[in-house]
């Protein structure tokens, strides 16, 4: 007999990047649950948007995931308002599109403090706040990417092999502790992160609600892999024993190596310049170390 889904009415939950795209779709799914969501995000317009949109069971604050003590005050605050957190998925990431050789110091950085190590301090803190009650759920969103390599995503598809392994290692870690941990790999979902990218053949791109969707599933009947679509967990399994030659032969069939690489700069650039802002704290931090600016690395 099936389990029966676990109720998520009056559970608390955190949303980082929730003002838009995925997070919004799986704040507003929570929310039709019987879930009070806080929604954190840089972008404080957004986020204040969103939880008037959404009505009086979501909350809607300004969170830079890259200012850690910041993120540790955000979720405080949470708590002080709406109570013990039962939820917190780490959904804050960008994605910008570049050949890794001419990628500037400043795109890599932020890629590094937003998609990893951001993520890395969510888990931290829900771990510390949830492992002494003996129950909740850590969320972790990387992406298809976190099983592969894809042109144009060298770095991002890093941040998000490192999501994949840090998930796997908590699960582990968290075992028996009653908190179950869901890492969640969606393929190229249609928000503004994937404006202007290409299809592969074969394949369809995603509507964020699919993503909230499944990420719902996950906290009501918990498991760790979360693919979406649920198709592509099988599929990447049989791919893994293939030959690379041929690996990577059914990846120029489909143009699946294409997908970024093709992509409209056009299209691309009010989002690549939105993401070029969306780190202030880790900004701050480099140009204290003397790091290269911006414009100095694409020199």
């Amino acid at each position: 007999m099936a389990r029966q889904p676990r109720s998520l009415t009056g559970n608390v939950a955190v949303v980082t990047g929730g003002g838009r795209g995925i997070g919004r779709a799986l704040s507003q799914a929570l929310v039709h649950k019987g879930v009070r969501v806080a929604i954190g995000d840089v972008d404080r317009e957004a986020a204040e948007r969103a939880a008037t949109e959404l009505g009086d069971a979501v909350l809607g604050l300004h969170l830079d995931v890259t200012d850690l003590a910041g993120y540790t005050a955000f979720l405080d605050e949470v708590e002080r308002r709406l109570g013990p957190i039962d939820i917190l998925v780490n959904n804050a990431g960008i994605m910008p599109v570049t050949p890794l050789e001419q990628e500037t110091e400043g795109s890599i950085t932020r890629q590094l403090e937003i998609n990893l190590r951001a993520v890395i301090h969510g888990t931290q803190e829900a771990m510390r706040r949830m492992r002494p009650r003996g129950t909740g759920h850590i969320v972790n969103v990387a992406s298809l990417a976190g099983k592969g390599g894809y042109p144009g995503l060298a770095t991002y598809a890093a941040t998000k092999h490192a999501v994949v392994g840090l998930s796997e290692a908590v699960r582990f870690e968290l075992h028996g502790s009653g908190v179950d941990v869901s890492c969640v790999m969606p393929g190229i979902v249609n928000t503004e992160l994937a404006a202007g990218m290409g299809v592969a053949r074969g394949l369809k791109n995603l509507q964020p609600e699919q993503v909230a969707d499944a990420i719902v599933a996950a906290l009501e009947r918990p498991r760790f892999d979360v693919f979406v679509p649920r198709s592509a967990g099988p599929l990447l399994t049989l791919a893994a024993i293939l030959p690379r030659r041929a690996r990577e032969a059914l990846a120029r069939v489909t143009h699946a190596d294409r997908v970024a690489t093709s992509a409209d700069a056009a299209r691309r650039a009010a989002y690549e310049s939105r993401a070029a802002a969306s780190a202030p704290a880790a900004e701050k931090v480099a140009d204290a170390r003397g790091e290269p600016s911006e414009e100095r690395s694409a020199a």
